[in-house]
């Protein structure tokens, strides 16, 4: 009833309104005049009898009583109360059919020509206004009225302008199709082109070359912008994951692709800033240059120590012509008039800028997935949208079309296990007995972290003491190997312990693997760092300590990927090749995501702890990840199967990035911290070699400032009550923390809002519902009182004869 109204009521524009946007007070004359309409053919249609009393014989005839028919079987009191409601009002009416669509920007097109207006609606007389009954009451829509419409649309667009014709297209909501056909009507032929009759030739050839410019360059855009997209980087390859494995697979994939964004990132910064400039005046070597021997690939010595990849191969000075490094500790001093380019201030400023940066990125990047994981409104009607709104009507080639199908059959999969979970719940006994299971697996998975924890320290304690292993250089790949091994070994155990616990949740299930490897791998972490900065720093004293930190951090990131291969290939293809032939089971091997995901954050964490000593060690981290992404994607697709259980990970990319953000960029970042302000610097090698600590390259430089002159005199105050005051950086933390806090409410508060609203729209249809059922009730008793009542009166007007002829017979 409530699609055709645009048509029926078409409401004119008074001379003040046009160009305004219609009121509230003007929306509610016209349902008043729209109520008033529907009493008066109501009234007609009672008094005449004519379509009601042949409707009421055919429901008289029926005996069955329903709770909801449609709206032409229902009685007049019925009509007049749906025509009351709020959603049968002429503001919502609008937009829902094509035809109301069409009526609607044809008017928006009146009003930006400014058309006369026509008389409103009160000023027809009766004869003249539509009538109800011509529609059967049920207001059907009218294709020919429709297509009037749709002609005087077109008409007006034809007159308006070919920006504001494609604007109001675009914004139209209507079907691609019919846009297009619109679009094509309104096209002006060639021969009449607007303009001045009569200005053929030089109007008319710049107007058609300024329009066939316009079209050229929109069709360049669009043409960028699709080659944008597809130059997205494993673009295919990502949807075809997504739709074979589902979205928790999918996830660990996605996550591998951020982290390449924040390792290119920061080594972009790192290179501009640091290795750069020490490329582009390079100081002298020491000694003669090392032969490379290949072994280097593995321990990252030998002839990569003398290079920029690490830490001692930095000058001291302030760059400007080729300088030599004395061992002697003495500061190299250039030439005057030189490029003023402080090496150890950009050192350190560098480290400390591309931390910042990489810490708001991450933050945001946290940000924006939790927004994206926990939205405010609730996933109420998922399914439905699923169902109806997935498919992408633009797809035209087969592949991607078997792509979309195979994700959104996946998705389906994992919504209806979710549901299925969530009507499911166990009962006490097994929750206590699922507790007491739980427990006792904790506290085996955290033994073995305490012991992995202990048996790296021993090793560790056992290779400082040792110095004849310490002269091999092979002998320095034994602690990775050792720590590689453990960090293989020990998820395998607390993945056969976590077979004794009955999750009823996937998701939980996998939730607890990523807490007991994270305990893991930050035992075996805190362990490393207590050995490098507080064991090998004594130890090392006359060395070039820092050399050594970051070539044990190169030589852990490559045996790490090193021990992950030999896991692909042995943990993988060697376990579906034997279950397959040997077993003769068709189940492949599911991929632990929990294990995979916690070793992309033990090689970033490696990472960020190294950038300090080893510079490039994020180009070794980029080529890591990218020889990892194409060797578990082969793996998954030739060894792995889909999870058993289908499970929603619609907040695994926030977890991921949590992680990410505190245990291990936090941990990093203390660890920087401690390097930079309490351990002294080797006193032969680095950027740093005459300071007490790192830090004061900071304050030489502000002393450096200060005796320059006055033109930069603000520089060294900046730096002492912005940087060095502590009081600046509580106020910049209280002023996030309120920041935060006034989003965590504004959070809650629409929560409430939405909640307030949500039951207020199921009591206004409870109320509808209810009120219908009341007027159904009343109407029923009615037709049974004139049925009764019309009995009555034809047994009352019987013939007598027919009732004498009853009696004799």
């Amino acid at each position: 009833m409530a699609q055709p109204l645009a048509f029926i009521l078409d409401v004119p524009e008074t001379p003040g309104d046009q160009g305004q946007d219609p009121s509230p007070y003007d929306e509610s004359e016209v349902h008043d005049s729209f109520q008033q309409l529907i009493q008066e053919q109501s009234q007609c249609a009672a008094q005449e009898g004519l379509e009601l009393q042949q409707r009421e014989r055919e429901v008289t005839g029926s005996s069955q009583q329903t709770l909801w028919r449609p709206e032409g079987t229902q009685s007049t009191a019925t009509l007049r109360i749906l025509a009351s409601m709020p959603s049968r009002t002429i503001a919502a009416s609008i937009g829902r059919s094509r035809g109301a669509i069409i009526s609607q920007y044809y008017n928006r097109t009146v009003q930006l020509r400014r058309r006369s207006s026509r008389p409103l609606l009160g000023n027809f007389v009766r004869s003249a206004r539509p009538s109800l009954r011509l529609y059967d009451l049920e207001l059907d829509p009218m294709a020919q009225e429709e297509e009037e419409k749709q002609s005087l649309l077109v008409k007006e667009l034809q007159s308006l302008a070919v920006a504001q014709r494609d604007h109001m297209l675009r914004g139209m909501p209507l079907s691609l199709a019919e846009k297009r056909s619109l679009r094509e009507k309104s096209r002006t032929p060639r021969g009449k082109w607007r303009g001045q009759p009569g200005s053929g030739g030089v109007c008319s050839c710049c107007g058609r070359l300024r329009y066939a410019c316009v079209l050229a360059l929109h069709s360049l855009g669009l043409a960028l912008l699709s080659a944008l997209q597809a130059l997205t980087p494993w673009r295919y390859a990502l949807k075809r994951i997504g739709g074979q494995f589902g979205s928790s697979v999918l996830s660990y994939f996605l996550f591998l692709k951020t982290l390449l964004a924040f390792n290119a990132l920061l080594l972009l910064l790192l290179v501009a800033f640091i290795m750069g400039p020490q490329v582009a005046f390079p100081p002298a070597l020491p000694g003669p240059a090392p032969v490379c021997t290949g072994l280097e690939l593995l321990t990252g010595a030998g002839c990569f120590t003398h290079t920029v990849m690490y830490y001692g191969h930095y000058s001291n000075a302030t760059l400007n012509q080729p300088c030599g490094s004395p061992l002697d500790g003495s500061q190299c001093t250039p030439r005057v008039g030189g490029l003023p380019y402080n090496m150890p201030l950009a050192y350190l400023s560098t480290v400390g800028v591309s931390f910042f940066i990489t810490c708001i990125t991450l933050v945001y990047s946290m940000a924006h997935a939790f927004g994206e994981s926990y939205r405010v409104g609730s996933t109420s009607g998922i399914h439905a949208i699923t169902v109806f709104c997935s498919w992408d009507y633009k797809v035209t080639q087969k592949r991607a079309s078997r792509l979309q199908q195979d994700n959104i059959r996946t998705r389906l999969k994992e919504l209806l296990a979710e549901w299925q979970l969530r009507h499911s719940p166990r009962s006490v006994c097994g929750r206590l007995r699922q507790a007491a299971v739980l427990g006792l697996v904790w506290l085996l998975c955290l033994g073995t972290a305490l012991g992995c924890a202990m048996a790296v320290h021993v090793f560790s304690e056992f290779m400082i003491q040792s110095p004849e292993a310490a002269g091999q250089e092979a002998a320095l790949l034994v602690l990775p190997l050792v720590v590689g091994l453990l960090n293989l070994g020990a998820p395998y155990l607390c993945r056969v312990l976590a077979a004794l616990e009955p999750h009823d949740s996937p998701v939980l299930e996998v939730y607890v693997a990523i807490c007991r490897n994270l305990i893991l791998k930050l035992a075996i972490l805190g362990t490393l760092c207590y050995h490098w900065l507080g064991r090998r720093v004594g130890v090392l004293q006359g060395q070039c300590w820092e050399d050594f930190v970051g070539q044990e951090l190169y030589r852990f990131l490559v045996m790490d990927f090193v021990l992950m291969l030999l896991d692909t290939l042995f943990g993988e293809l060697v376990w579906r090749i034997i279950s397959e032939k040997k077993l003769k089971r068709r189940r492949k091997p599911e991929f632990d995501i929990a294990r995979n995901v916690l070793e992309l954050i033990y090689g970033q964490t490696l990472t960020w702890l190294g950038v300090l000593f080893s510079p490039l060690l994020p180009a070794v981290q980029i080529i890591k990840l990218l020889l990892v992404f194409y060797v578990k994607k082969t793996s998954l697709l030739a060894n792995c199967q889909a999870p058993c259980r289908p499970w929603l990970a619609s907040h695994m990319s926030t977890v991921f990035l949590t992680l990410l953000c505190f245990p291990a960029f936090l941990g990093a970042a203390v660890f920087l911290c401690y390097a930079v302000w309490q351990v002294k610097p080797s006193s032969t090698c680095g950027p740093f070699r005459t300071l007490d600590t790192m830090y004061e390259a900071g304050r030489v430089w502000v002393r450096h400032l200060e005796a320059a002159g006055p033109r930069v005199s603000w520089l060294p105050w900046v730096h002492r009550y912005l940087v060095e005051n502590t009081f600046f950086v509580f106020l910049v933390s209280a002023l996030l923390l309120a920041v935060i806090y006034l989003n965590i409410q504004v959070v809650r508060g629409q929560r409430k809002v939405i909640c307030l609203l949500k039951e207020q729209i199921s009591n206004e249809g409870e109320d509808k519902i209810f009120l219908i059922n009341k007027l159904h009730s009343i109407y029923e008793r009615k037709e049974r009182e004139e049925r009764s009542r019309v009995g009555t009166t034809e047994e009352a007007a019987a013939p007598p004869a027919l009732l004498t002829d009853e009696q004799d017979a």
